[in-house]
């Protein structure tokens, strides 16, 4: 019988992953810290698997991605992590919705640093938290939070009204209709393999760009067309796109412009920077987010996993000692889906 409330309160020592200082991932290791305690609003949960996502490793490495005068101060030892699947161990007294025993998953406290999923246990915000479906094991739920509602609130539901820090701007999803042509870059990748089940979702005749090798899974995924970018540009054999996704980013970005018709909608994922001049000539509209927390979104998403409707893309899983691996496979690229850490087998 699950219980309400804190009559399973959990204290003692838990094993976790910490660094003591900005570096590579031999930084990161396996140590023994204190089970966290609860506050309003909280629910303690018992890790079984902890997603792994870029934010992870640009903490790791001090936030070296974002300018020096922007780099926000970082207190150590930090555990790392925002992603995570797993079993409700006590509950506070003001949580509704959620009890002893209930197994959840989502992303904690993001945007922020204060996850700390790489862990056997976290108290996290129930508001974060959807109830895992029953036919989604938690490495694959552990997989899915920020690359989904990444994906999600570009494409489906913003679900806030806060402006992205990177334009100032509310973004607003363009719908999605039978007909449209979505093109997705970066396809195999975390965002990338979501977001082109979403868009096949809702319609949509879906071009998907990656290596040759991730074919098979993205035609398995929904894709309609594939295009090898390690053989053929997209430029070259593609136009005429209502939306273009780019979870690549970075300066090569700005030529997926041309595959785009007039009044068609660019989305850059990671950083690239567009000539706003030329983005008016050619009547594209430019826009992006910062992915936040939202429970109630992940319900949503939660209920298409369980239907079938949408399927999570496991890279390759690591035991939760062996995080240093974990980051060390990441900066190989060419993920095809999402690298989890497993807590509890």
């Amino acid at each position: 019988m699950k219980e309400q409330g804190f009559s399973r309160k959990v204290t003692g020592a838990m094993k976790a992953i910490q660094f003591h200082e900005a570096g590579g991932p031999e930084v990161l290791q396996y140590d023994e810290v204190a089970i966290p305690a609860i506050g309003p609003g909280e629910v303690l949960v018992r890790v079984h698997a902890a997603g792994v996502n870029p934010p992870d490793w640009y903490l790791r490495e001090g936030m070296k991605v974002m300018p020096a005068d922007m780099r926000p101060a970082l207190n150590f030892p930090l555990i790392p992590g925002t992603d995570m699947s797993g079993v409700v161990q006590a509950v506070a007294p003001d949580v509704s919705g959620f009890a002893v025993g209930d197994e959840v998953f989502g992303m904690l406290r993001f945007p922020g640093f204060d996850g700390r999923t790489y862990a056997e246990y976290v108290a996290a915000p129930a508001s974060d938290l959807a109830h895992k479906p029953a036919g989604t094991d938690h490495v694959q739920a552990a997989g899915a939070p920020m690359a989904v509602l990444t994906a999600w609130q570009y494409l489906i539901d913003l679900g806030h009204d806060v402006p992205s820090p990177f334009t100032g701007q509310v973004h607003r999803p363009v719908p999605i209709t039978p007909g449209m042509t979505v093109l997705v870059n970066g396809a195999a990748g975390g965002v990338g393999h979501f977001a082109v089940q979403l868009a096949k979702w809702k319609g949509a005749h879906v071009v998907a760009v990656a290596s040759g090798r991730h074919e098979q899974f993205l035609r398995e995924l929904g894709a309609d067309e594939f295009v090898d970018y390690t053989t053929t540009q997209a430029t070259d054999v593609v136009s005429g796109v209502d939306l273009v996704v780019d979870t690549v980013g970075g300066p090569d970005s700005s030529r997926f412009l041309s595959v785009l018709k007039r009044g068609g909608t660019m989305l850059p994922v990671f950083f690239a920077q567009y000539d706003p001049e030329e983005t008016a000539r050619l009547g594209i509209t430019v826009s992006n987010i910062q992915v936040r927390s939202n429970g109630p979104q992940l319900a949503e998403i939660g209920r298409l996993l369980g239907e079938g409707g949408l399927r999570v893309g496991v890279d390759s899983t690591y035991p939760l000692p062996e995080a240093h691996s974990a980051h060390t496979r990441a900066a190989q690229g060419h993920l095809q889906g999402k690298i989890v850490l497993t807590v509890v087998s």
